[in-house]
């Protein structure tokens, strides 16, 4: 590789030395003026836009990333001329597996290739002949090649350039890209560690805790007072059934069950601040007006949700499934709880403690969904509902009010508005 520093005479005139004047200020730009840019894929434009304005004759590149996340096993950034902002693809487990990806560069390159080149406008040239390359010389391009992008820790990814100019790219134009990798692989590792450490958040305590976590709230104790609804879900007869049924069966379930009740949850703004086993804890800030609505809402979606799984499930000769659910509205602390070396960014107090309590009490009383007078003063909605009565609560010192829907399901979009 060329060094990177200037002459000690002065600075190069263009044409002089290896490196002409606008070739260095792109590198110079990726190393030193991308520090306040989040993105890697606006990065990766603004480069290839320098690029093709340096002379460099790029029209389209590629960035491929392998990425930790519950639902993607990579991603893909496209840059093509012309353009303003990048496509940005994803792709799902197993497709690792796909003819698509195992007659391809990428897969070249991630068995051990340094360098996978091909001529798209010579016919007369060897080599594996990939239908991705029809797919470039139909676009009018000339040239392909793909490059091992190394991360720390033998963690490679991919990135391509193609060019569009009769005879591909020249010796110069390859020797800058082969000087320009080790500082993309440097700023791309950076902003996807960084999108990798959002992501594992959001997938483990939720979007809202990850903000606050990445905004520094990692301290002991800390935490803030929020007014809000608050839902509690069990799945019943889960041990019984785990015993019954394989592993991965089980594993099936209660997946299914937990996809089932959270998103509507989330759809409808609710928090699910934790799984607990076969339960979910979840929370409706009352910073929006319509969170009890929406907390009814979802708690409509997730039951129309549930009673499909149970149909399915039943077509596999599987008993259905039961369930419990509890709501209340109160103040919770919301905040870090735990040990000094390992904490939980969660919810207490005496408001979350009384939609447990109700939850669990709906084994008891035999209805599905169980909420308190306080939540339906709140939210408004005591005419849709069955008042049960007063029930004694342990650890409050008088009984409170339990409601109970009066049908199937709690409220249509019409009632509940």
């Amino acid at each position: 590789m060329h060094s990177l520093s200037r002459a000690s005479s002065g600075s190069l005139s263009e044409g002089e030395g290896t490196w002409p004047i606008r070739r260095r200020k792109i590198l110079d730009w990726l190393v030193i003026e991308t520090r306040d840019e989040r993105f890697i894929d606006n990065i990766f434009v603004e480069m290839c836009r320098r690029l093709s304005e340096a002379g460099v004759p790029v029209a389209r590149a590629t960035l491929h990333f392998r990425i930790h996340h519950p639902q993607w096993i990579g991603a893909r950034i496209l840059w093509r001329k012309g353009l303003s902002e990048a496509e940005i693809d994803t792709f799902e487990y197993g497709v690792e597996d796909t003819a698509l990806y195992l007659n391809s560069p990428l897969y070249e390159i991630n068995s051990g290739a340094d360098e996978v080149r091909r001529r798209l406008d010579d016919p007369t040239v060897d080599g594996p002949q990939y239908s991705l390359y029809d797919e470039l010389k139909a676009d009018g391009l000339t040239e392909y090649i793909a490059w091992p992008l190394e991360h720390t820790l033998g963690k490679r990814h991919v990135v391509t350039f193609a060019s569009d100019r009769p005879g591909g790219f020249d010796k110069d134009d390859i020797a800058f890209f082969q000087d320009l990798l080790p500082a993309l692989a440097l700023v791309s590792e950076i902003r996807l560690k960084n999108r990798l450490a959002r992501t594992l958040l959001e997938t483990y305590v939720g979007p809202h805790a990850s903000e606050q976590i990445l905004a520094g709230a990692t301290t002991r104790g800390s935490g803030v007072t929020v007014g809000a609804a608050i839902l509690i879900c069990d799945l019943r007869d889960f041990t019984h059934l785990s015993g019954l049924w394989p592993r991965d069966d089980v594993i099936e379930l209660l997946n299914g069950y937990f996809d089932a009740m959270s998103e509507p949850i989330e759809r409808h703004g609710g928090e699910i601040l934790k799984f607990m086993g076969d339960g979910l804890l979840a929370i409706f800030p009352l910073t929006n007006p319509m969170a009890c609505t929406n907390l009814l809402r979802a708690i409509g979606e997730a039951e129309a949700a549930l009673a499909k799984l149970n149909e399915e499930n039943l077509g596999k000769g599987r008993e259905p499934l039961g369930y419990g659910i509890g709501v209340h509205v109160g103040d919770v602390m919301y905040g870090n709880i735990g040990s000094r070396r390992r904490l939980d960014f969660t919810v207490i107090g005496p408001a979350v403690n009384i939609a447990s309590r109700l939850e669990g009490l709906t084994k008891e009383i035999k209805r599905p969904v169980l909420l308190s007078g306080a939540f339906v003063e709140m939210a408004g909605c005591e005419t849709e509902l069955e008042n049960l009565g007063a029930f004694p609560v342990r650890g409050v010192g008088e009984p409170i009010d339990v409601f109970a829907f009066t049908s199937d399901f709690p409220m249509s979009d019409k009632s509940a508005a």
